[in-house]
Order: structure tokens, then C-alpha cells, then sequence
């Protein structure tokens, strides 16, 4: 039989440590649980100091040492690390990260373990850096929440606090799998209303682009007819408006361009300012056709994020403090602000929820069943899937309206053009009529 040295916490979350005999890794996990006690890590005693000698050696120094080499030795090293701006965690990669963990914990595997693993199999350099780090982390004492809050630009609060919820409740693979299926479903509904965006965005530049081949290139051919064959005759009223945005777009194309330049840094500055975003994520919220689906879109995100935080075990004032800093809405954010003071001095949810007028009656009602059934996580789970499916059908009538909308707006535009240079043709075949 072989020795092995565990950390473990028990069903409180406090941690304990000791040494089991057991003929397996798999068997002394076995036995550890048997206990009541959930495995953190399982070091085997007869690998123990080779590890520490190695652990001096290598990992712990191994970002140091190799700066160190550079200093030293004057050699520039051949391994060079890609700046933060070329190598990027992606939701899809770190989804993948948290459900892999989650299986693997789920199969009996230490956390420590399950990490190294993950280490050896990442693709991404970003990613599997900072688990390596994270792993060096735990293997030093630290937990694993702890380890993740040190990555904030990888882990947002949301899964910091929803792992230490499931260290603390001995439930750490239940949370990541909740985790994982809380990512999905929000990239299923980013995708979907992406895609919804692809057809409308590539018309408008389609529609762009023809507008201005047909203003820069077309209209003003037309003008030197006009003003060769008419011999200084008025214009239509149509043709001479054409003409006129036709000349400052050829004339005054490059001020148009910084114009539009211009415009998009003072909304971009603006939004960074606290009454700027407060103005532009309400004109979001409220914006005609698109406003409906940006505002169950947040909706369905704000009763997911919550359900899932309090039903891994946040405290729930903790819980919305996080929903409010993860809801990318300032309109929305404030809104959840005064839910929390209200929830603070004693009250309820549901009617603080109501005051605020960002949220359908529907959402207030099924809250205030939830708090009277005790059922709360529950009934905001159900509340996000009722608005996921909200969704899809907003984005597929969307789709629908938004395409015969798109050729309409073209024709008509293209239209007018085609009319306001065929006025005056009408007029000089006329004048060649009569002369003949």
C-alpha cells in the first residue's frame, strides 16, 4: 500500500489535512470521501520530496529564472510571450476550460490534478499560462478562488465568487458545470442576436456603397449634360437637390469623412463618462425595432446571473453587487442598485424590482413567488429561459421585418435618384421633339 498526504475541506469549508494508506490514487479519493470530506489535493509521500526539489527547481521559478537568464546571461531567450492584445481568452475558451475542470473533478481528480492536466492540453498561450499560475498557486496554500481573482481580465467576479461558493460548500465540480452551462446558454444568445445583426449590417454597407458610387461617379456625369443641353434652364426641384448632396459629397468627401470620424469619438468619449453611457445604454434600451430585444436580452441575463449565483450559495446582497457590475447596462445597473439598498434595509426583492420600471410585471410577479415559496433561484432560472425563448422569437421576426425594410429603404432611395435624373431628360427630349 502506498502513503498519500490530502488537503480537504469538510462540509463547512474548513480545510483539514492528513495521510491515508490506500493501494490507488482512485482508492484513497474513495476513502477520503467516505469521510465526508471533499479532496483538494492528494500528494503521494514516497513522490513528496522529489516533487519539493523539483517545485525549488523549476515551476515556482520558472517565469523568474527565465527573466533571470536574461539578465545574467546577456542571451536573449528563444521563448518570447505574446503581447495581452494578440493572445486572448475567448468565452468559448474559457467555457471549455471551466466544464474540462469540472469533469475531471467530477471523476475523482484532485484539483490540482485535474489543472496540471488542462495545462498540458491548452492550446491557448494566454489561457494555459494562467493555469499553470493558478495551479502554482494552490500548490502553494492558496485556494482556488483566490488564485482566480488574481486573473481578473480572465475571471470576472461572477466566477471568483461562484467558486468560492463551491469551495466553501464542498460542491466545487456541481458550481463549474453550472458555470459552464451559465456560459453557454449567454454565448447561444449572443450568437443568435449576432447573427440577426450580420444580414441588416452588410445591406446598409452594400446600400452605403451603391448611394455613393451613384452620388460621386453617375449624378455628376449628369449634371454636365444637363447644363450642356438645357442652355442654363432651371432644374426640377428633386434633380436640384440631388445635385447639390451630389457636389458636397465630390467637393467635401474627405471633411464628410472626418465629420463621421469625429462623431464616433464623441460618442465613444462621451460613453465613458458616467451620464454618457447612463444616456446612451437607455437610448439602447428604448431604441425603435432593436430596443425590444437589447432589453430582454438583459433581462434574460440579469435573472440568469442571479438565479445561478444564489443557487451555488452567494449571499444574495453579494449576489445582485455582482449582477449589477456584470450587467452591461448602466440603466440596468442602477436599477439593480436600488434593488440591493432595498433589499439591505429589509425588504423584499419584488418591490424594488417593480419601483424601478425596467422590469415587466411578468419578472416582478414570478420574483414575488419565488421569495414566498422560498423557491427564488429556481424561479429566476425560469424566468431567463421564458425570456432565452423570448428571444429567439424577437430575433426571428426581427429578421423577417427587417429584410423587406432594408430593399424598401433601397429602392426608394435609388428610386429618387433614377427619377430626379430623368426630370430633366424628360425635358430635352421635349426641346429635340419640338426642334425637329
Amino acid at each position: 500500500m502506498a502513503k498519500f498526504k490530502y488537503v480537504a475541506v469538510d462540509s463547512k469549508g474548513k480545510e483539514m489535512q492528513g495521510e491515508i494508506e490506500a493501494d490507488s490514487q482512485a482508492v484513497a479519493i474513495a476513502r477520503i470521501r467516505e469521510q465526508q470530506l471533499y479532496p483538494t489535493k492528494l500528494i503521494p509521500l514516497s513522490d513528496k520530496k522529489p516533487e519539493k526539489k523539483a517545485d525549488k527547481a523549476a515551476p515556482r521559478s520558472v517565469p523568474g529564472a527565465a527573466r533571470a537568464t536574461k539578465a545574467k546571461g546577456g542571451k536573449m531567450s528563444m521563448e518570447i510571450r505574446m503581447p495581452a492584445f494578440l493572445s486572448k481568452v475567448k468565452s468559448k475558451q474559457l467555457m471549455t476550460f471551466t466544464r474540462q475542470l469540472a469533469t475531471l473533478i467530477d471523476a475523482g481528480l484532485p484539483l490540482l490534478r485535474g489543472l496540471q492536466i488542462i495545462v498540458r492540453q491548452e492550446r491557448n498561450p494566454l489561457l494555459k499560462r494562467t493555469t499553470q499560475q493558478i495551479a502554482e498557486s494552490i500548490e502553494s496554500g492558496g485556494t482556488f478562488a483566490e488564485a482566480l481573482a488574481a486573473h481578473p481580465k480572465i475571471f470576472n467576479k461572477l466566477y471568483v465568487n461562484m467558486v468560492r461558493a463551491g469551495e466553501i460548500g464542498g460542491v466545487l465540480d456541481t458550481v463549474l458545470m453550472r458555470l459552464a452551462e451559465f456560459m453557454e446558454k449567454a454565448q447561444r444568445i449572443k450568437s443568435k442576436v449576432t447573427g440577426a445583426m450580420v444580414y441588416p449590417v452588410v445591406v446598409l454597407v452594400m446600400a452605403i456603397g451603391i448611394l455613393l458610387f451613384l452620388m460621386t461617379f453617375i449624378v455628376p456625369r449628369f449634371a454636365d449634360i444637363f447644363k450642356d443641353l438645357l442652355e442654363g434652364a432651371a432644374l426640377p426641384t428633386l434633380t436640384m437637390v440631388v445635385m447639390k448632396v451630389s457636389d458636397a459629397l465630390t467637393k467635401q468627401l474627405p471633411y464628410v469623412a472626418l465629420g463621421v470620424v469625429a462623431l464616433i469619438i464623441c460618442v465613444r468619449v462621451l460613453a465613458k463618462t458616467s451620464f454618457g453611457r447612463l444616456a446612451l445604454d437607455q437610448f439602447k434600451l428604448h431604441m425603435p425595432i432593436f430596443g425590444v430585444l437589447i432589453q430582454k436580452t438583459a433581462i434574460s441575463r440579469f435573472s440568469r446571473t442571479l438565479g445561478t449565483l444564489m443557487s451555488s450559495g452567494v449571499p444574495v446582497l453579494q449576489a445582485l453587487s455582482i449582477v449589477k457590475e456584470t450587467s452591461g447596462n448602466e440603466a440596468l445597473g442602477r436599477a439593480i442598485q436600488v434593488v440591493h439598498d432595498s433589499v439591505k434595509e429589509g425588504e423584499n426583492m419584488a418591490p424594488p424590482i417593480e419601483s424601478t420600471k425596467m422590469f415587466p410585471p411578468m419578472v416582478t410577479g414570478m420574483v414575488e413567488v419565488g421569495e414566498e415559496t422560498g423557491k427564488l433561484p429556481e424561479m429566476l432560472m425560469k424566468i431567463a429561459d421564458s425570456y432565452d425563448d423570448d428571444v429567439d422569437a424577437t430575433v426571428q421576426g426581427l429578421t423577417s421585418i427587417i429584410e423587406p425594410l432594408l430593399i424598401i429603404f433601397l429602392a426608394l432611395i435609388v428610386g429618387t435618384i433614377v427619377i430626379a435624373l430623368f426630370l430633366p431628360l424628360i425635358e430635352i427630349i421635349k426641346k429635340l421633339g419640338g426642334g425637329t
